[in-house]
């Protein structure tokens, strides 16, 4: 099974331009795609990146500058296909290995937001289309082609980092070269009123 990881790397993570600047968030979005290719490659498999522009990584890039939708359906072939997000900071081996094992035409890890984190195609007529509530249409996608679905609920594939208050989940709950990078950065946990949140000093 082949595992694609899709990387905007133009201008990566902008939701977060009212707490980092512009070389920060590419940074920080470097470092999670990094996270995640080791998630990836501690499962036995080898990720390509599919980014918007070159990137250096340690894993083959195929650079595509067009929208997320056309670049991944462009690799979905008759093979089966694993897409990955590059902002799962808090993606495991485990984690990783649920969603590849687990059965089904189609399988899905939605995000929090009604998105989807993961997946993995095995129908040569299912297509991608990231556009709203993804996972919504992703499940209906696959029933128009006759695919079984099967989603996989996991708290580390939900969990991608866009907004600010994201960045408490990676202090919390991550291990990686992301939470590496916000300590470096000056963040830090504070809790306030009762709630967890990313402060920086």
């Amino acid at each position: 099974m082949q595992v694609v990881v899709p990387f905007s790397a133009a201008e990566p993570k902008t939701r977060l331009a009212g707490v980092l600047a512009p070389d920060e968030r590419r940074a920080f979005a470097l470092a999670m795609l990094r996270d995640v290719l080791d998630a990836v490659r501690a499962t036995g498999r080898g990720p390509t990146v599919l980014a918007t522009e070159p990137v250096d990584v340690d894993a083959p890039v195929t650079v595509d500058p067009r929208p997320l939708t056309p670049a991944v359906n462009d690799v979905l072939d008759d093979d089966p296909t694993a897409v990955v997000m590059a902002d799962l900071a808090l993606a495991t081996p485990t984690a990783l290995e649920r969603l590849f094992d687990a059965d089904g035409d189609v399988v899905l890890a939605p995000g929090r937001g009604g998105g989807t984190n993961a997946l993995v195609a095995r129908h040569p007529g299912f297509r991608v289309d990231y556009h709203g509530a993804s996972y919504l249409d992703h499940r209906t996608a696959a029933s128009d082609v006759g695919a079984t679905v099967t989603t996989v609920d996991s708290h580390r594939l939900a969990t991608d980092v866009d907004e600010r208050g994201d960045l408490a989940e990676v202090l919390l709950h991550a291990d990686g070269r992301a939470r590496d990078w916000l300590v470096d950065a000056g963040f830090s946990l504070s809790v306030t009123d009762g709630r967890v949140e990313a402060a920086r000093e």
